[in-house]
């Protein structure tokens, strides 16, 4: 009965984490969305080989400047295309933003509009360390609730991925008037799973290396997945230093999970200076085309195993993979409660007499 318990949990613990992958990811290819929506932080893990992903959304941002005494209307869409490239640790990654603004110069009375590619960048992230590659990290324990569900200073211990890439202003963009067509981007990504329902994603990023206003700036993002971990929501905190603009910013959101393959989200923010003051909102959403299949190699180690070194054809096709039917608070279970391990602590003294 003992044994039956244990499997039983480990299990339902299983489980749940794979349900809690939009912000929980601990692996790279998973059977649910991993979006980097919503937000502009992040993660550290790519969304696996041969894996298809569009995040878009619609943003409006109200920009005045109290030194300029100018009025800002900004209108524009954030678009990010992720492929996973190669192997399952590897991520093509194109983002823009492409935005209208409406500038109001109230000393003369005047306007101008302004209308390009604010973001257009293109680059690889390679995941360099991963925290929970291996299987023992990922077993709850059966006999602490605490060491379950509690935060513990190793949990700090983040896994790590190397970006690099470039930035690109193509014709007279008014929003980067005499910089280079090309400008290189690198950056590290971190991503620690706090506990079981909160992830701390960092970003470090050096931008516009080699033009007249080179960029330096930070990312940090708290997320929590709710009981029902359909819901998410998140706060970020953004720091940007350069010539041209410096600003501390600050924004939170909620996400949405449909299905497997479909998340909503919105988010807003503001920033923390009035040269210029910065208020803005995002909505959108994050599609998942998924041509993943697993490795060859892996169902001839997985199979040799059980079968005693000899592989089956029949074991060599891939299962078919389970729809999520959507779960409510009473489906989520993070390890055994405190009753039921005081029941096993008991069983375990019985079984040693």
């Amino acid at each position: 009965m003992g044994k039956y318990f244990e499997m039983k949990k480990i299990k339902q613990f299983a489980y749940t984490l794979s349900i809690l992958v939009p912000f929980l990811g601990f692996s790279q290819y998973t059977d649910v969305i991993n979006s980097n929506r919503p937000g502009l932080s992040v993660g550290a893990y790519a969304i696996g080989k041969n894996v298809l992903q569009m995040e878009a959304g619609l943003l409006y941002e109200q920009q005045d400047h109290n030194l300029l005494n100018t009025q800002s209307n900004i209108w524009g869409t954030d678009i990010s295309l992720r492929y996973g490239l190669l192997f399952e640790q590897l991520e093509l990654n194109w983002e823009g933003t492409f935005q209208n603004q409406n500038i109001t110069f109230s000393n003369f009375g005047t306007s101008d509009s302004r209308t390009d590619f604010h973001r257009n960048r293109l680059g690889l992230k390679f995941l360099i360390y991963d925290r929970y590659k291996s299987a023992e990290r990922n077993k709850p324990n059966l006999y602490s609730w605490r060491a379950n569900n509690l935060f513990q200073m190793k949990n700090l211990i983040p896994s790590v991925s190397l970006y690099a890439g470039a930035n690109f202003v193509l014709g007279d963009n008014p929003f980067y008037v005499g910089e280079p067509t090309i400008s290189p981007r690198v950056m590290v990504a971190t991503q620690s799973r706090l506990t079981p329902r909160f992830v701390l994603i960092s970003n470090l990023a050096y931008d516009r290396i080699g033009t007249d206003f080179p960029e330096m700036s930070y990312l940090i993002s708290l997320s929590h997945a709710f009981k029902n971990p359909k819901w998410s929501v998140f706060v970020e905190n953004q720091g940007v230093k350069s010539d041209r603009y410096s600003d501390i910013l600050i924004r939170s959101g909620i996400a949405h999970l449909f299905n497997e393959d479909l998340q909503a989200d919105i988010n807003l923010g503001a920033s923390f200076k009035n040269t210029p003051s910065r208020i803005f909102i995002s909505m959108g959403a994050s599609y998942r085309f998924d041509f993943h299949t697993d490795e060859p190699k892996a169902f001839e180690d997985q199979n040799a195993n059980q079968n005693g070194g000899e592989i089956k054809k029949n074991s060599m096709k891939k299962k078919k993979k389970k729809k999520n039917r959507g779960f409510g608070a009473e489906d989520i279970d993070l390890g055994p409660s405190k009753k039921q391990l005081r029941k096993l602590k008991k069983a375990r003294k019985r079984n040693k007499g």
